[in-house]
């Protein structure tokens, strides 16, 4: 999945538009509810941090438990992950093009941006740091398993690495495994297991207990 050669300066302009419009967002909210008496600042950061560590994550979480309950929604979700996810409710940005691809016990899935830090926030929340570190981009091309070692994930040596390049227009979204041992489960339940990892491929759900 190659960038083309102008989404570098394409996308950094796009990306800091988005911030400065989400942090003065952000700002006019806190001083509106702040004047009315509706909320304290400290509050609102404890918001805000529940929307980039908490809220985002579980939205993904959420898409993968229903792809691992429901065959009918999973197939929708691989054939187009934006018109699915839009149809639960969950409105991607415009020209937001989400892609879900699926791991299996034959192949893993790894998503990296190589020249920026495009990410399906609305999905996963916000960037863990390392996402944006050039020694995370670089290595996860040119050794994907040794990342994974990194990570703690250890993959049997038949299994193919398949790094997946995001840009402005395409991001990724990995379908993990399910577990062993879940079977039965409610989708609640299985939602509190998909990682934020787990859906970038760095990571994999966390085991039943």
């Amino acid at each position: 999945m190659a960038h083309d050669h102008d989404h570098d300066h394409h996308h950094h302009d796009h990306e800091h538009s988005e911030l400065s419009e989400t942090q003065l967002r952000v700002r006019a909210l806190e001083t509106v509810l702040t004047e009315k008496g509706y909320v304290d600042p400290a509050a609102l950061d404890a918001i805000v941090e529940a929307y980039e560590t908490k809220i985002g994550p579980r939205n993904g979480a959420r898409v993968v438990a229903k792809a691992w309950t429901d065959p009918a929604f999973k197939k929708e979700l691989l054939d187009d992950a934006t018109k699915a996810i839009n149809a639960l409710g969950h409105i991607a940005r415009t020209g937001d093009h989400l892609i879900a691809v699926e791991n299996t016990p034959q192949r893993h899935n790894m998503v990296v941006c190589t020249l920026c830090s495009c990410y399906p926030w609305e999905m996963l929340g916000l960037p863990p740091v390392w996402y944006k570190a050039s020694p995370y981009r670089s290595r996860a091309v040119k050794d994907p398993r040794g990342v994974l070692r990194d990570f703690g994930v250890t993959l049997s040596a038949d299994t193919e690495i398949r790094v997946w390049d995001s840009t402005a227009e395409t991001r990724f979204l990995v379908l993990p495994m399910r577990p062993a041992g879940t079977e039965g489960w409610s989708e609640e339940r299985l939602a509190e297991i998909v990682t934020r990892d787990s859906m970038i491929g760095t990571g994999l759900p966390k085991a039943a207990p």
